[in-house]
């Protein structure tokens, strides 16, 4: 370009374009007018020109140059490398052009065209930067560029700064600045040009960054945040960007990313990352998504002078400290600051001086006698009355170079010490007063002092008083200024640095905003501010400077921003006041009048507080001082800290208070800040007039739009000096005139749209007043935009991807002025606040990432015309899935539906009473979103209503109908499907502080309620609306085993294997010693005998006692002796026959096996049974009754220590009594420890066996089980059985003559009976025999004899092995010589049992694969075992939810939340298979399906004993439909299944493949909902570890009518309704079940055997009828109609019968692939009354029914049969457990009352009242129930049959198969009723004649007391 002029003219116009005087198309208009002038007419373009680019562009500086604005790399990151600025010197002469260091400056191009779209007009614009701007207000986006050149001396690269240091130099200690006096002049500030790549450079030179604020302490910090190591899985990507330099990016340190996924519910102030992107969060291919970009950020253009001096920029300021300095040189006098007490009155008052010299006394005594270094942390603990002693402490430390780390909440010592601790101060500033109060409070609380801490009482200190001017002691401080802890939602404590340069940041953004605030017409005038008088000050009508009044907290957040740090920053003087003011009406607004308050910084609930005492007494304030008439035309602002703007409020503050009492243009001072409380408090949307909002990037008002106007249309700069004459001295000021809005902006938006995220506006501005009432709208203010060099993003904060245009999401910000990150929580820091968006380009299906980094603010809301709108926070909204999907909304992929917590409760507030507060939130459970409403209500207050006075009862009616009106209104108002709403008293729920009022903590409420802590007393749950996603079964009426659900699975599963095991038999079985056949011997007692004759002396038996000592051991040929002259004396002495039964009651002895033998000599029946327990005798002693009655016991064979026992006088009485009541003749009892002494043995004797005996048919042997619930098991072996259990065993673990055995526990039956007394015999080894009493004193015993005798195989039980774990060490012995322990299991094993063990006694030796399970069943005592597997346990993770239906998936657990572990129970021993069968179908299951374990065996039981029911004999004989019809298998009962696995075996590592058997329950321990079945041990298990209150093993999970029943043992009584959503949420999450009833008792009332075992089967029978002694029962199901107490089933009119869904009132399966059982009416009066008697049959599926129950307010039971139907009842007892109950004899059960379901609320103990069993009767009855003629009885058999099946669905009483009654044989002649309320002989009495002829009576089969029964 040739014409000078023109350039000149160009340079100006250029200039103009970037300070943002005129747009880009007012430039281009100008500058084509401008050049048309000189005859060009092509642009600028053609002229050279781009608009974009400098005037000039001078070569790079020499190094020399650049390193006085680069940071040297001998200087640290902390402070300045260059002196500090000075304040205290004259003012520079900014008159000199040529001087003036701004000319140095050179605007470089702006970086932010290298990233904006070609064709984006923003991308042509480059705004004009001002010479102080760098140092002042700082632009974010060169925040994220820096310049790596000087490093590497290659080209320049602009990266953002991602990692711990603003560059790559090494962080070394900073040079000194200069010592700066008070009367010293100070050196001049040196500016650099700014190089807006390299990031805004301050004075010091440093590039300023948000990011160097934080990761610049690392070199003095080590235990910072900022100080991590090299991340190889971080950003190393930007490593690889060609050009890099070294040192760059890649060789800095880092902080360790977050790579892995929590599993916690994500928040994104919990600094939990977002999931991952999936599939489906990818757009369409080829579509190009509507998102909103970052907002670009404002620039000020202008520079930030000070209000006291305009002449000196606040930019030469490096941090407060200096400023402070400042102050107190150039206004010593004016006032600082003034704290009012309560009633308005001053109490303390500072001046800048004083304030100046406290603090510099401060860091004086902290710099000479804390012996701390620079950057070191000290703690500040102050009352907020105590601002000025705060503030000079604050301004001490950072005078002094510490760390300030303010505590204001000094009370609570937890977060005291917390504090303390994290930032590790040993030095605690405070006062006087604190000090005694905080000493006086830890002893009376007797808590200790915090150690390593010294305090210090700083109002003690006084003030800082120099010799000489230049004693000043320089500045030298570090980065970080202090430290502010807060509080996340979640309640997590988390501290924030902050540091001076984010500080300078944060005062320069809000003093420019301050600095454009208009003022009113009263407040300008003609007269010129810039005049001085005649001492050189300005001339102003009033003193320069802000006066602030607040009462918001001023030691932490904005209330610390505006109180301490702004004031001196801006010299303002700061009025402080209590939040009581706010209570007395006048006082506040008198307050500002009497200050002439300019700023007023509030919050929402104080202001409101005042404006409504003025709606409600005006003249009060008015006239509140009559000296002082209220004037608010002074205020500028109104600053209310919120998170939401409230615009209804903004009416009335505006209209009907701020106007009137004097503010004219009142809508202009109200200014919402949105502050971030837990990030340091920083504003970052506010209302301001600094302008520039074009620039954003987002659409704007019309009103806001520039217009196309002629040049010389543009708005003209006003220049001015004072006088038109240039002759004067002085700089030429721009003022600028400030843009000034109408009006606060509002925004109507729809509530629909509001739900899916989806911002719809309705109307905005002056129509929203007008639709305000719109009930489908919300009204939602504006903050305003965001403040300027910040950039704001909406992004969606579960995928991080850029939000729409018109969709609510989080907002991300970036700014200078934020801190940089959390302290000591690097991976918070790197989540929080260097979070990266995404976003989605077309044509590219990958997410792109969205520069720069930004911080999670953790707010919801969205931008409107380039505003702010918040509508929550993110932990404070709900969602909710769809309810149902149509075409629109599954086109829009709509999931969910949202609600704000704030919405939520406003409308209870407004549309209900007696509500205190409330809040809201939401849990996931089972895949879904439930909403939780907890209200706090004086109604569930139960405080006395006068001092001293009784507790209040809670009014349960009014509970409910504040819950279900809760309920209703959320859904009317909102559609929103709450699930569960729980009441508490008023302020009880957790609370938060801010700004010293108490508010609901929303999350806190969520983090107790998970804990199950709330104080909560009534919950009521919605489960009918909220949960929608329960699953169903196949079949849902028929069950999984119905032929429709098991055809489903056999056509999903058809092409897999069927489930049989292979078999291996051994039909011949070699004694190792003598190679001897042993199959040849018929029976034990010739094999005995064969033991006698080979080596009679040697070691048979021997007793170990307590201490290990063994006993005088017997030989065989002794042995022989012994049991010959024990027979001799059974057959001469006390003349019992061959056939006879006998009771053999031992203990753990000799004496035992000699009476056995001699009873297999004899011909006798051999019943052994354990010795009664002395503790437990009202079980014992009618169980030894039932027995001798039912199997006509001859006599009773004892031992010494017996005989003693049952001579005592507690047990005889009892037992006389017990026989007295149940008419039972006791037989003689003999001992037999002193035997006549014989030398011959029993073949001398002639005691030999017949063969009649070894016949088939010939009972040998009965075996007697008692389940948990003490009902009794009898199975019987002949010899050839017992023959066949030892082969199988010998067999399968390779047992020898050479090693000998050991027996302790349960030697009554099973395998410990086999062990103790056969094996040895069998084997022909020495057996040992420890005493279980003596093992329970001592343990050690056990396993010392064990090492000694070396002992390879042996048994033992899960309670033992826990027993032992507990109470002794594994040292004094080995193990290695162990090789089979195992470990019984009647069951699914424990998983944890084998780690337990295998941990234990490691270090005794035991190899792990010595531990091995066996599955022993009553039907065969070795069903499974693996022994000699040579592996460890095998464990499967099952898909539980496939389990439900019957299938077998295994899963992976990291994968499938809840999988089920299940251990194996090994291989299939010798002779032995196993198959797994369909229980209704009889057909072989295949391979990846649940089914039935079918065994065949030698060792299985001949059958039930005295049993004759075609049932059981079925069992004994099932035949798979498609299976060998030749073979038998034995049904156990239980469900499994088998599995097929590769294990390396033996030295070489051969993989060899097994089929092992997984056990998982029993078949009638589970009950079906919805088609799915449920195993009750895996739902209690989820039940005892859901609250640390259930007492361990304190649950029970039963079906009764139809209803899913829990039963919970409590140790604390108090709040358990809060427990209720707690255990109702884990069994729903992890079972997808809804149950119906919750039940709680006391400790000690929760039932179980000696064992420790759950009595299931007493606790349910207890329940039901009304005897168990619960604290509270809540209701989870609100059925359709409250009257029906059953089940929602459809209802069959034609047979008067109402379904009971879920089996008979038990925890037995109904019927396979039959109907339920029903309940029907019998009475012949449709309503009964108090006196008549009602009665209810329960009839089976089949047809058959079982005794009545009659209703009259005392349940009575009555025998009305009805005709069986045996067709459909084949299977029906199959279902029940094989040792809780078998059909043939027990007992008729009385039924117990269903229990209704009148209210969900917590229920009283006696469940059924009189008028409800009444309204029971009356809706089962109708009409024709009187007219309808009694069914015909069934025969005798068949009703046994019926009661027994009945009773073993239902887990109630009874006695097991071969059992028989008493005065049974009346039953058929006569009815009997039994009135429940009776007690004592005549109601045992009564109960005991229910016995059938074969069955045994209720009381000892259920293990009652005597005289009692279930």
């Amino acid at each position: 370009m040739d014409n000078p002029e023109l350039s000149v003219q160009l340079s100006a116009l250029r200039n103009e374009l970037e300070e943002g005087d005129i747009t880009e198309k007012g430039y281009q208009k100008k500058c084509a007018l401008l050049l048309a002038q000189y005859g060009i007419v092509e642009g600028p373009a053609a002229a050279g020109i781009d608009p974009r680019a400098s005037v000039m562009q001078p070569p790079p500086p020499p190094l020399s140059h650049r390193a006085s604005y680069l940071p040297s790399p001998t200087s640290g990151s902390y402070g300045s490398p260059l002196p500090s600025a000075s304040v205290y010197g004259p003012p520079p002469d900014w008159g000199n052009p040529v001087d003036d260091p701004r000319a140095s400056y050179i605007p470089q191009e702006d970086p932010r065209a290298s990233y904006m779209p070609q064709d984006d007009p923003r991308a042509s614009f480059q705004p004009t930067q001002d010479p102080y701007r760098h140092s002042s207000i700082v632009d974010s986006r060169s925040a994220h560029y820096r310049d790596d050149s000087y490093s590497s001396g290659t080209g320049r690269l602009h990266v953002r700064n991602f990692s711990t240091s603003s560059t790559s130099s090494p962080v070394t200690n900073p040079q000194p600045p200069q010592n700066l006096g008070y009367g010293v002049p100070p050196p001049e500030p040196q500016y650099s040009a700014y190089d807006p790549s390299i990031g805004p450079v301050g004075p010091g030179g440093q590039v300023e960054s948000r990011s160097n604020t934080f990761y610049d302490s690392g070199g003095f910090f080590s235990d910072f945040t900022g100080q991590g190591g090299m991340d190889p899985g971080g950003r190393d990507s930007m490593a690889m960007v060609p050009g890099m330099p070294d040192g760059g990016y890649g060789q800095q340190p880092m902080m360790p990313g977050f790579s892995t996924v929590d599993t916690a519910p994500f928040s994104p102030t919990a600094a939990v990352p977002p999931p991952m992107l999936s599939a489906g969060d990818l757009p369409p291919p080829n579509i190009t998504t509507n998102t909103l970009l970052p907002l670009e950020p404002r620039d000020v253009p202008f520079a930030v002078w000070d209000p006291h001096n305009d002449n000196i920029p606040m930019a030469k300021f490096d941090n407060i400290a200096t400023v402070l300095r400042h102050r107190a040189r150039t206004i010593p006098k004016r006032q600082a600051y003034s704290i009012l007490d309560n009633k308005g009155k001053e109490v303390t008052a500072c001046s800048w001086e004083k304030l100046a010299s406290r603090a510099e006394k401060v860091a004086q005594v902290i710099r000479d006698k804390s012996n701390l270094y620079r950057g070191d942390r000290v703690a500040l603990v102050y009352r907020d009355v105590e601002l000025v002693d705060f503030a000079v402490s604050l301004l001490g430390c950072f005078i002094a170079g510490v760390v300030a780390v303010p505590i204001n909440e000094p009370e609570d010592y937890q977060k005291l010490i917390f504090i303390l601790t994290t930032t590790q101060a040993h030095l605690a500033l405070t006062t006087d007063y604190n000090l005694k109060a905080f000493q006086r409070e830890l002893t009376n609380k007797k808590l200790s002092w915090p150690r390593g801490v010294e305090w210090w009482k700083t109002n003690e200190f006084g003030s800082f008083h120099p010799r000489r001017k230049d004693d000043i002691p320089p500045l030298q401080v570090p980065d970080l200024a202090y430290i502010e802890f807060s509080r996340a939602p979640t309640g997590d404590l988390r501290g924030v640095v902050l540091s001076h340069r984010t500080i300078m940041h944060q005062m320069a953004t809000l003093s420019a905003i301050l600095a454009t605030v208009p003022k009113s017409g009263s407040e300008s005038d003609t007269f010129n501010t810039n005049l001085k008088d005649k001492v050189g000050q300005p001339m102003s009508k009033g003193q320069p400077g802000e006066t602030l009044v607040t009462f918001l907290d001023p030691r932490q957040g904005i209330g610390l921003i505006h109180s301490v740090l702004l004031t001196v920053y801006g010299g303002q003087t700061t009025i402080w006041c209590s939040n009581q003011t706010a209570t007395q009406p006048g006082l506040y607004a008198n307050i500002i009048t009497r200050h002439r308050a300019t700023l007023c910084l509030a919050d929402y609930p104080n202001l409101k507080t005042i404006v409504y005492n003025y709606q409600s007494e005006p003249l009060v304030t008015r006239h509140f001082q009559k000296k002082t008439p209220v004037d608010f035309s002074t205020i500028k602002l109104m600053m209310i800290d919120a998170l939401t703007v409230d615009p209804e409020f903004h009416e009335i503050l505006a209209d009907r208070w701020l106007r009137p009492l004097g503010k004219k243009n009142a809508w202009d001072a109200v200014a919402p800040m949105l502050c971030l409380p837990e990030h340091g408090g920083m504003v970052i949307s506010m209302r301001d007039w600094v302008g520039g909002e074009e620039r954003m990037g987002c659409p704007l008002n019309d009103r806001f739009k520039e217009e196309d106007t002629p040049p010389e249309e543009e708005p003209e700069e006003k220049k001015t000096n004072g006088f038109t004459s240039s002759l004067l001295s002085g700089p030429t000021i721009v003022v600028k005139e400030p843009k000034k809005e109408a009006e606060i902006m509002e925004a109507l938006l729809d509530k629909t749209a509001l739900r899916t995220n989806d911002v719809v506006v309705l109307a905005i501005g002056e129509e929203v007043a007008k639709r305000a009432d719109d009930p489908s709208a919300v009204r939602v203010g504006a903050f305003g935009y965001p403040i300027p060099d910040a950039t704001l993003a909406v992004v969606d904060p579960e995928t991080s991807l850029l939000a729409g245009a018109n969709v609510v999401g989080e907002i991300w910000v970036d700014s200078p002025s934020l801190s940089g990150g959390f302290w000591a929580m690097p991976k918070q820091t790197e989540t929080i606040f260097h979070a990266r968006p995404y976003r989605f380009e077309e044509g590219n299906p990958n997410p792109v990432i969205v520069e720069p980094e930004f911080l999670r603010t953790g707010l919801l809301g969205c931008i409107i015309e380039g505003k702010v709108f918040v509508l929550g926070l993110y932990e404070d909204r709900l969602r909710q899935s769809v309810e149902w999907v149509d075409d629109d909304t599954a086109r829009r992929g709509e999931e969910y539906r949202y609600f704000f917590v704030q919405h939520l409760v406003f409308t209870i507030m407004r549309k209900m009473t007696k509500i205190f507060d409330c809040t809201a939130f939401d849990v996931f459970v089972n895949d879904e979103h439930l909403p939780i409403i907890v209200l706090e209500s004086p109604a569930a207050s139960t405080a006395p209503t006068t001092t001293g006075g009784l507790a209040r009862q809670l009014d349960t009616a009014l509970l409910d109908s504040l819950s279900e009106r809760c309920m209703e209104v959320l859904l009317t108002e909102h559609q929103l499907r709450v699930y569960c709403v729980m009441i508490t008293a008023p302020n009880s729920l957790p609370r938060v502080t801010k700004n010293g009022r108490q508010e609901i903590g929303n999350m806190l409420c969520r983090k107790e309620f998970d804990l199950g802590t709330l104080p909560c007393v009534h919950v009521l749950f919605g489960v009918e609306r909220a949960v929608r996603n329960l699953p169903i079964g196949m079949d849902p009426t028929g069950g999984v085993w119905s032929p429709e659900a098991s055809r489903q699975r056999q056509a999903y599963l058809v092409s897999q294997d069927k489930q049989y095991s292979g078999v291996d038999y051994r039909e011949v079985v070699i004694d190792d010693r003598t190679s001897t056949p042993l199959n040849n011997f018929s029976s034990i007692v010739d094999l005995l005998q064969w033991r006698v004759a080979r080596q009679a002396e040697e070691l048979s038996y021997c007793t170990i006692d307590g201490r290990g000592r063994e006993g005088k051991g017997v030989t065989w040929k002794k042995l022989d002796q012994k049991i010959a002259a024990v027979a001799s004396q059974i057959r001469n002495k006390w003349k019992i026959s061959p056939g006879d039964h006998v009771l053999l009651i031992y203990t753990h002895s000799e004496e035992f096996l000699y009476a056995l033998h001699a009873c297999f000599c004899l011909g006798v029946i051999a019943v052994p049974l354990a010795p009664i327990d002395t503790n437990r005798l009202a079980e014992d002693i009618p169980a030894l009754l039932h027995l001798v009655s039912d199997f006509n016991i001859k006599a009773i064979l004892v031992n010494a220590d017996v005989d003693h026992l049952l001579k005592s006088k507690p047990l005889s009485t009892h037992l006389k009594q017990s026989a007295s009541v149940l008419q039972v003749k006791v037989p003689p009892v003999h001992n037999t420890a002193k035997p006549p002494r014989t030398s011959h043995g029993c073949r001398d004797l002639n005691f030999t066996v017949n063969p009649q005996w070894v016949q088939p048919g010939w009972t040998a042997l009965v075996w007697t089980y008692w389940t948990p619930d003490q009902r009794r098991i009898s199975v019987s072996l002949e010899h050839t059985t017992i023959m066949g259990v030892c082969k199988v065993m010998k067999e399968t673990c390779q047992m020898t003559s050479s090693r000998p055995v050991i027996g302790c526990v349960r030697s009554t039956s099973g395998v410990g009976f086999v062990v103790s007394w056969l094996m040895g015999i069998f084997v022909g080894a020495p057996t040992y025999l420890v005493s279980p009493v003596d093992y329970a004193q001592n343990p050690l015993s056990l396993f010392l004899s064990l090492s000694r005798h070396k002992i390879k195989d042996t048994y033992a039980t899960p309670q033992m092995l826990d027993h032992a774990i507990v109470n002794m060490p594994s040292k004094g012995f080995t193990l290695h010589e162990l090789k089979n322990l195992m470990i019984l299991s009647e069951g699914r094993p424990r998983p944890d049992l084998f780690q337990k063990v295998r941990l234990h006694f490691a270090s005794a030796g035991l190899d792990r694969t010595a531990i091995n399970t066996i599955y022993s069943h009553v039907l065969h005592p070795m069903v499974a075992s693996r022994s000699y597997m040579c592996i460890e346990p095998i464990e499967l993770y099952l898909d539980p939810k496939a389990l439900r239906q019957g299938l077998i998936f295994p899963c992976d657990r990291e994968t499938t939340p809840g999988a089920l572990l299940v251990q194996d129970s090994g291989m299939v021993p010798v002779s032995t298979q196993i198959a797994i069968v369909n229980p209704e179908t009889n057909y072989l299951c295949h391979t990846g399906e649940l089914g039935e374990i079918w065994v065949q065996s030698e060792a299985t039981m001949v059958g039930f004993y005295k049993s004759k029911d075609p049932f059981d004999i079925e069992r004994f004989s099932g035949k798979t439909a498609d299976g060998d019809p030749r073979t038998k298998y034995v049904r156990t009962g239980d469900l499994g299944f088998l599995h097929t696995v590769s294990r390396p075996i033996g030295p070489k590592g051969e993989q060899v493949e097994m089929q092992i058997l997984f056990v998982l329950g029993c078949i009638g321990d589970t009950f079906e909902v919805n088609g799915l079945s449920h195993f009750p041990i895996d739902i209690e298990r989820t039940i005892e570890s859901s609250h640390r209150n259930i007492a361990p093993a304190g649950s029970a999970v039963f079906q009764a009518g139809g209803l899913v029943v829990v039963v919970v043992e409590v140790a604390v009584k108090s709040y358990l309704a809060s427990m209720v959503p707690v255990i109702v949420n884990a069994i729903l999450d992890q079972h997808q079940l809804v149950v119906d009833i919750v039940a709680f008792v006391g400790r000690g009332d929760f039932m179980r055997s000696r064992l420790g075992e759950k009595q299931r089967g007493k606790i349910l029978a207890n329940w039901v009828t009304r005897k168990l002694r619960t604290i509270a029962q809540f209701g989870i199901r609100k059925r359709e109609d409250d009257n029906d107490i059953t089940n929602n089933e459809p209802t069959n009119v034609g047979s008067n019968e109402k379904q009971v869904a879920g089996g008979a009132f038990g925890m037995g399966h109904h019927t396979l692939g039959s109907r339920p059982p029903t309940i029907r009416e019998t009475s012949n009066t449709a309503t009964p009354s108090k006196g008549s008697m009602v009665n209810l049959t329960i009839t089976s599926p089949g047809g058959s029914s079982t005794p009545p129950l009659a209703l009259d307010g005392s349940t009575t039971l009555l025998h009305t049969p009805t005709p069986p139907n045996p067709q459909q009842q084949r299977h029906s007892s199959l279902l029940s457990h094989p040792q809780q109950a078998y059909p043939a004899s027990s007992p008729p059960v009385e039924l117990p009352a269903l229990p209704a379901l009148t209210s969900p609320a917590e229920l009283p103990a006696p469940l059924l009242s009189d008028e409800l069993l009444a309204r029971i009767i009356s809706n089962t009855s109708n009409s024709d129930a009187s007219t309808s003629p009694p069914p015909k009885p069934p025969p005798k058999s068949e009703r046994r049959r019926r009661a027994s099946s009945v009773q073993s669905k239902s887990g109630i009483g009874g006695g097991s198969g071969g059992e028989r009654g008493i005065g049974g044989e009346r039953l058929e002649e006569e009815e009997y009723r039994v009135d429940l309320g009776a007690t004592g002989t005549e109601e045992a009495l009564a109960l005991m004649r229910l016995g059938d002829a074969d069955g045994a009576g209720a009381g000892a089969g259920a293990g009652e007391e005597p005289g009692r029964a279930v």
